[in-house]
C-alpha cells in the first residue's frame, strides 16, 4: 500500500481521524495537504509529518464556504502538482436534541459541514484527480444513520451521515468513467476530539434505557483508534484497493452487530 508520487488532500485533518490519516498516508509516501478550519492544528500535524521526513502543507478553510474549499484545493495542486486521493473527513455531532426543539440553524449548522461539505470537496477535487487520470475519494460517514438508529437526539446528524453514503455511491458510478473510485467508510465509535463540537439539550425525553452486552463492542470492549482507521482509508487510497468503488465500508469491532 504505497503512495510514492501521489498526493493527498485531507479535510478535518487537524486532528482525530484526519490527524491519523495524514501521517498513515504520508509514511506511505504521499504528499499530504492537511485542511482544517483551524489553522493551528493543521500547521501542528504538517510539522509532526515534516519531522518524520514527509511532505506536507496547511491550510485553514471551513467546508461550509466554497471558496475557502476551492482555494485549499488550488493551492495543493499549485504545491505539490497534481491530486490524486481526497479524504473528506470533516464533520460535526452538531447539536443532540428532540427534533421538536431543534433549530433550524442547528440543523443547517451540521448539515452543511457533514453533507454540505462533503459535496463542495469532492466538486472542486474531480477537475484535478481527472487530470492526473484518476484516483481515490474516501469519505467519513458513520454507523448512525446506516446501520445504527437508537442514539437520542442524533437525527441531524444521523441523517447527514445517511446522505453522505448516497452521495458516494452516485459520485462513484458518475465518476467512474474517469477512473475516480469512491467510497465511504462506517466507524463506530472512536476515540477522538469530536465531542469537543458535540452539544446536548433535553436528550431524556428521548432517551432509551438500552443495556448493551460485555463487552461492547464485541470484537474488542474498546472504542476504535483514529490509527486504526486511518489503516483503512491508506487501504482504500492504495491501488491495493484498485476494483473497490462505491462501497460503504464498516469499522465498528461489530458495534452495529448488537444495537438497533
Amino acid at each position: 500500500m504505497q503512495l510514492d508520487g501521489k498526493v493527498a488532500l485531507i479535510t478535518g485533518g487537524g486532528s482525530g481521524i484526519g490527524e491519523a490519516a495524514a501521517k498513515a498516508l504520508a509514511r506511505a509516501g504521499a504528499a499530504v495537504a492537511v485542511v482544517d478550519f483551524r489553522v493551528g492544528p493543521a500547521e501542528a500535524v504538517v510539522a509532526a509529518i515534516r519531522d518524520e521526513g514527509g511532505r506536507a502543507v496547511a491550510f485553514a478553510a471551513d467546508v461550509r464556504a466554497e471558496e475557502q474549499v476551492r482555494a485549499a484545493v488550488l493551492g495543493t495542486v499549485e504545491q505539490f502538482g497534481g491530486l490524486n486521493i481526497v479524504f473528506a473527513n470533516a464533520g460535526i455531532n452538531g447539536m443532540q436534541t428532540p427534533i421538536e426543539e431543534m433549530t433550524l440553524d442547528e440543523w443547517h449548522d451540521t448539515i452543511e459541514t457533514n453533507l454540505t461539505g462533503t459535496f463542495l470537496t469532492v466538486k472542486h477535487s474531480i477537475p484535478h484527480l481527472r487530470s492526473t487520470g484518476g484516483g481515490s475519494i474516501v469519505i467519513t460517514a458513520s454507523v448512525n444513520g446506516n446501520t445504527t438508529f437508537s442514539l437520542p437526539g442524533y437525527a441531524c446528524y444521523s441523517s447527514s451521515k445517511a446522505a453522505q453514503v448516497a452521495f458516494a455511491k452516485m459520485a462513484a458510478g458518475e465518476l467512474a468513467r474517469w477512473g475516480i473510485r469512491v467510497n465511504a467508510i462506517l466507524p463506530g465509535s472512536v476515540k477522538t476530539n469530536l465531542g469537543e463540537r458535540t452539544y446536548r439539550r433535553n436528550l431524556e425525553k428521548v432517551t432509551y434505557d438500552l443495556r448493551m452486552p460485555q463487552p461492547f463492542p464485541p470484537l474488542t470492549g474498546r472504542p476504535i483508534t483514529p490509527d486504526e482507521i486511518a489503516e483503512l482509508v491508506l487501504f482504500l487510497a492504495s491501488d491495493a484497493s484498485s476494483q473497490i468503488t462505491g462501497a460503504e465500508i464498516l469499522i465498528d469491532a461489530g458495534l452495529s452487530l448488537l444495537r438497533a
